[in-house]
């Protein structure tokens, strides 16, 4: 590729590009430069990768792409100053590692982008396509398994990612599109055959300076990555569904709205149960009956978005509502890890932010004939202000409330439980996660359930710079055993 190419993808000036340049990869981090590769150093909130651009001219790098600003130091290779370097690089890493899968989806929203792109690559599935999910759970696919985060890859892994999804069959593919992820220029160059919202609530207010610049970023992908006549479906039950409206249909997009107050899916009518729900949803101009294996109200929702985006993209509505009857939950979303010897269910979930932690509180109410119980904390070096919100939460929604330790990282993991205990006086403090689950469990009388929040599938947790193998699925799974004969 030539660096001259930079004019076909409209992020530079013709003025700005040194003549017949060629480079054969891209990367804004210096210690992956090759010889021959082009480096961009992008500004970050904690450093500015225009400190390494030495380093990766000593590794080979041809050019520098940076910020209109960037202080770039004594360097000798061509240095191109962009307006956005973000998007360059995306741009660049999609040309670079083309082809991409034939159907790319994206979900966006404060909670259920995991699970929505879990239940999109499992509808197509269902329809017989060979389908993968990009998320926080890692990659799922017939012929590539990647366990761990990625909610919404740096843009090099993305592309390279997605290049080798398509050579191996991948025709579709499900991803979340976090605020980061958008905001970052993470997914320019994804070729976008539909997008999706769920729902927006406090989150990430560390990184954004207000909900309104958090709504921004989400809105992107609607505004900005998807075309003109491309779907977007909105869950439609949402306070902040009709901003996503709104920003859809300026963008000239077709909006399908999904939900109780849906027009594309409406659901009509549900049923509650320990175990599953059974919907009535009317699409088409047709009534479907639905057995979802899978408890909360939320869970609904996140299904009807999945088979939202799957019809959108030519699943029919009969094939994609029979699969949601075999749909299985993302890991460690409302997870039942099992049942004490008195019937009291536990489940894991991992809600992390106060709207979540409301979601799942609710949802298992319906069918809890005791007591509600919850064990949950905060997490360090991250959104404050939730803190103190998520402990009115679990204050106002559950009957017996445990506050432990999350992942504290660098912070004073006393200091992150007494934010949350300034709003649940009532309950019970116990620092060490693995004593309180136990206690939980051990408090279960017949008929409750015992909600352990904010972690899911994750088997680490990180105190002090450190991170030890931590899994609230076994330490759970451990404490029923105990209580058997």
């Amino acid at each position: 590729m030539r660096l001259q190419d930079l004019e076909e993808l409209a992020i530079a000036n013709a003025y700005q590009l040194p003549r017949g340049l060629e480079f054969c990869g891209v990367t804004a981090d210096s210690r992956n430069v090759a010889k021959g590769d082009v480096f961009v150093a992008l500004a970050g909130s904690k450093t500015d990768g225009a400190r390494y651009a030495a380093d990766a001219e000593t590794a080979g790098a041809v050019a520098v792409l940076c910020g209109e600003n960037a202080e770039m130091g004594t360097i000798t290779i061509p240095i191109v100053r962009l307006r956005d370097p973000r998007r360059a690089l995306a741009l660049m890493a999609a040309r670079l590692h083309a082809p991409q899968p034939d159907t790319v989806v994206a979900v966006t929203g404060t909670a259920g982008k995991t699970s929505v792109a879990s239940f999109t690559r499992q509808v197509y599935a269902h329809a017989g396509m060979d389908a993968a999910s990009i998320g926080t759970t890692g990659v799922a696919s017939p012929s590539i398994t990647i366990e761990g985060s990625l909610t919404t890859p740096d843009p090099v892994v993305l592309h390279q990612l997605l290049r080798d999804l398509a050579s191996a069959g991948t025709t579709h593919v499900a991803m979340e599109a976090s605020s980061h992820g958008l905001d970052q220029r993470r997914l320019d160059g994804v070729k976008l055959a539909a997008g999706a919202f769920t729902n927006l609530g406090r989150d990430h207010m560390d990184y954004h300076p207000t909900v309104d610049d958090y709504l921004a970023a989400k809105l992107r992908l609607f505004d900005t990555l998807l075309g003109k006549g491309q779907p977007a479906v909105i869950f439609a039950d949402d306070t902040f569904s009709a901003a996503a409206e709104a920003a859809s249909r300026e963008a000239g997009l077709d909006v399908r709205t999904v939900g109780r107050k849906g027009a594309f899916i409406a659901l009509k009518r549900v049923e509650h149960e320990r175990h599953r729900q059974i919907a009535e949803v009317a699409c088409g101009g047709e009534t479907y009956r639905v057995e979802l294996p899978l408890a909360g109200d939320f869970q609904i929702a996140n299904a009807l978005v999945s088979a939202g985006l799957a019809i959108s993209t030519g699943v029919e509505a009969e094939t994609a509502f029979a699969a949601l009857e075999h749909l299985k939950g993302a890991p460690g979303r409302l997870d039942l890890v099992g049942q004490t010897p008195n019937g009291a269910l536990v489940y894991v979930d991992y809600a992390h932010k106060p709207d979540a932690l409301e979601q799942v509180l609710l949802s298992v109410r319906p069918f809890t004939t005791g007591k509600v119980s919850v064990v949950f904390g905060a997490g360090g070096d991250r959104d404050p202000g939730k803190r103190p919100i998520m402990g009115e939460v679990a204050a106002r929604l559950a009957d017996r409330v445990i506050v432990t330790d999350d992942n504290p990282r660098s912070e004073d993991p006393e200091c992150i439980r007494a934010a949350i205990m300034k709003t649940v006086p009532g309950a019970a403090e116990i620092g060490d996660r693995r004593e309180a689950i136990r206690e939980a469990v051990c408090r279960l009388e017949r008929g409750d359930t015992l909600i352990i929040a904010g972690k899911g599938h994750e088997t680490g947790q990180t105190a002090h710079g450190v991170t030890r193998h931590f899994s609230d699925h076994e330490e759970a799974r451990a404490a029923i055993e105990e209580l058997r004969p």
